[in-house]
Parts: C-alpha cells; structure tokens; sequence
C-alpha cells in the first residue's frame, strides 16, 4: 500500500493486504491511458479538461471524502425476468467499471503520491433503475452487478474473490438504496461516494482543486508532464 494508506486511522487489523490493481488486472477491467485530448464524446473516462461541462464526473471534499456522480447506462427498461435482470447486472457491472477508471485517474493524474489502493472504504451506493412496471421488483438485484463488481475490487462478502462470503478486507461494502421506478433510456444509473485519507484529498484539493474532470488551466498544464506519467 502506499504512504496515505499505511498512515490512516484504519486500525491495523482492519487494512487491506492486498494490491487492488492485481484484481483490476484479474477481472479485465481497462483502466485506458492518460489523454489530453479534447474533452470524450462518450463515456471514455481518461484525463479531460471541465470546459464547457456543467456537470462534473467527481468532487474532492478536504474530509476525505470523494462524490462520484451517477452514470446511465443499459438496454433499457427492466422488468421481472431473469434474462433481464442479468442484462441489467451486466450494465450496472459496466458503470462500477467506469467509475473505477474514473476514480483511478481522479486520483492519480496530478502526481500527488495518491492511486486507488488509497481508497479506504466505501461509504454510499445509490441505484436508480428504469422500468415504468409499476409490479417490479428486481431493483435491488440490478443493482447488485454494481456493488458486487465494487466489492471484487475492494474487497467484500459478494465480490468474485470472497470464498464462502468472506474477503480478507471490506472495503468495497457500502451502504445502498436501490429502488426502481424511473423513466429513462438507459437502465441503471447508479452512484457512489469512497473515503480517502484527508491528507490525499487536501493535497489534491491544493495541487489542482476539487474537482474532476480538470479545469482547463491545470489540464494545459499536464500536457508538458513526462510521458511516463500519463
């Protein structure tokens, strides 16, 4: 683990022993490259600058904690089947994988020492799932493809390295609401909030503020960073 980490409140016996990038890399999951493009006309979620966008992906508070914004995405309304329910795990898995993408580049870009085994535990999960089927009821179970791919990362019960519901951390278990009901074009847009150590997010806060994708000025200002680093 790094030095944020190994320095936190967590008390010993409850850290993590574990390098969470072996599992990224054991599930597939892209973590893409750095870019200093213009800003993606999709979900790709490297480096990119805030201009012109009035939402943004993540907000840093000096706290420690970390709001990741909500991201739509799936074929489309859910109802009671189980083919479909796993088309709607599949897309909220798809989102857990974004949003861990966006996450690792929210907390690596700018060199601050920080990077996703920085991530003490996961404090909030919110799914909202699209299905105007005033009988369903599988909201809770589409949801679950994003906590559980959250906790295979992290570290829970549910995750796919658990062996009879036990990990050796819990860092990806969250607190979660996860209810159906929405309208929509998509079918899951689910949201999270992660603590990190208050020292990493008030160093972030005083390198390049609090808030992701980068202000044009600091983006500009990456682009003549060593290629390593991107």
């Amino acid at each position: 683990m790094g030095a944020f980490y190994d320095n936190s409140i967590i008390p010993d016996h409850l850290k993590r022993n574990f390098d969470v990038y072996d599992r990224i890399n054991k599930l597939g999951i892209d973590l893409g490259t750095f870019d200093v493009g213009p800003p993606p006309t999709s979900s790709d979620a490297t480096v990119t600058s805030l201009k012109g966008q009035g939402i943004s992906q993540m907000v840093f508070h000096e706290s420690g904690l970390v709001h990741l914004s909500g991201h739509g995405y799936g074929p489309g309304q859910m109802y009671d089947d189980a083919n479909r329910i796993k088309e709607g795990q599949d897309a909220a898995e798809w989102v857990a994988n974004l949003m861990i993408k966006r996450l690792h580049w929210a907390l690596t870009c700018g060199d601050e020492g920080g990077d996703l085994n920085d991530v003490l535990y996961t404090v909030k999960a919110i799914g909202m799932v699209v299905s105007t089927d005033v009988a369903f009821n599988g909201g809770p179970a589409v949801m679950n493809g994003f906590s559980e791919r959250w906790q295979s990362v992290f570290g829970g019960g549910k995750g796919e390295f658990a062996v009879d519901g036990e990990d050796q951390n819990y860092g990806g278990v969250h607190a979660r609401s996860a209810i159906g009901g929405f309208t929509g074009r998509f079918t899951i847009e689910p949201e999270i909030i992660v603590a990190i150590p208050p020292e990493l997010a008030k160093t972030v806060i005083q390198n390049r503020g609090w808030i992701y994708p980068l202000p044009p000025e600091m983006l500009d200002r990456m682009k003549f960073r060593p290629a390593q680093h991107r």
